[in-house]
């Protein structure tokens, strides 16, 4: 999508500028992995205009291999994104019956998610129409068939669709992933629960090898094989925190291709997290290593 940002602190509608940028948790995620030196392939859709051409300038700007499929019949989605306090955040999307929604399953590579190291998905694009629902699955199937890990974002919007609809697509989405994603309320909404550990382990149930719990300023846990393992957060002064959910996975993702341990994929994931809240944007402050290294000394070069 393209991102237009509101400048300082106020509701919308008092805004006098606003900045032109690029948004998408996908795209953040692609970002996150190609700074940290990963090789990184992303397919959407977009429309035949200018927030088209910006985002797939961004993306390739940014090292990301990109198959951006222009449709002239649809524009490009948009997220417009406004600080209305200096703790809350106001988001709208404006997705329907955009490029992007259009997206399908012949839209995708198949010989390169068959020779990737892992194949990431999150709940928005599941959430933005039933061809990129299609899509979701198909990639999943094409992952199966070649023994390419999927990875899951819940990534939960309830501005795109209910926790009724959202359960009915995500849990068995989530059953056909290797390691899940999801911040406490998403694992409680997808199998219940008590607790963050409680949730976890009923999503191990389904037969997910991993599972990780995001909880923001508490840091995180993730359950594999059995095994909990908790992780302290970074602590920084947040500037904005849109993108950090993005920024642990691209971090996790970035060590479990590595084949780092469980605890070392949690410390990479949460730096990545607390450097990206550091800066304005979603994407903008993704870290590279000398970003990691001035944070705390954390050396993620493979």
């Amino acid at each position: 999508m393209a991102r237009l940002t509101s400048a300082g602190t106020r509701p919308l509608r008092f805004a006098s500028q606003l900045a032109l940028g690029v948004a998408g948790a996908e795209s953040n995620v692609a970002i996150g992995l190609a700074r940290l030196g990963r090789s990184v392939l992303w397919t959407g859709r977009v429309g035949d205009d200018e927030f088209g051409r910006l985002v797939t300038s961004a993306l390739r700007g940014e090292g990301v291999v990109t198959r951006a499929l222009v449709d002239d019949g649809a524009p490009t989605g948009l997220l417009v994104k406004a600080k209305r306090s200096a703790t809350i955040t106001d988001i709208n999307y404006y997705r329907s019956g955009s490029a992007g929604s259009r997206l399908a399953p012949d839209d995708l590579d198949v010989a390169a998610i068959e020779s990737a190291g892992a194949l990431h998905l999150t709940g928005i694009t599941a959430a933005i129409s039933a061809s990129a629902r299609e899509t979701c699955f198909a990639a999943v199937e094409v992952a199966e068939r070649a023994g390419v890990p999927v990875s899951l974002d819940v990534n939960m919007r309830r501005r795109l669709w209910s926790e009724q609809q959202a359960t009915a697509v995500l849990e068995p989405l989530a059953r056909r992933a290797s390691i899940v994603f999801a911040t406490e309320d998403e694992a409680r909404m997808l199998v219940g629960g008590r607790d963050a550990a409680d949730a976890a382990g009923r999503l191990a149930d389904l037969g997910i090898e991993q599972v990780v719990v995001k909880r923001g300023a508490r840091g995180a846990m993730a359950l594999v094989d059995g095994v909990v393992v908790d992780s302290e957060p970074q602590r920084v002064v947040e500037v904005d925190p849109v993108g950090a959910g993005d920024a642990f996975c691209a971090g996790y993702l970035h060590e479990l291709l590595a084949g780092s341990s469980i605890e070392r994929r949690l410390e990479t994931a949460g730096a990545c997290g607390a450097f990206a809240v550091t800066v304005e944007g979603d994407w903008e402050g993704l870290p590279t290593q000398r970003d990691l290294d001035a944070l705390g000394g954390l050396d993620v070069r493979r």
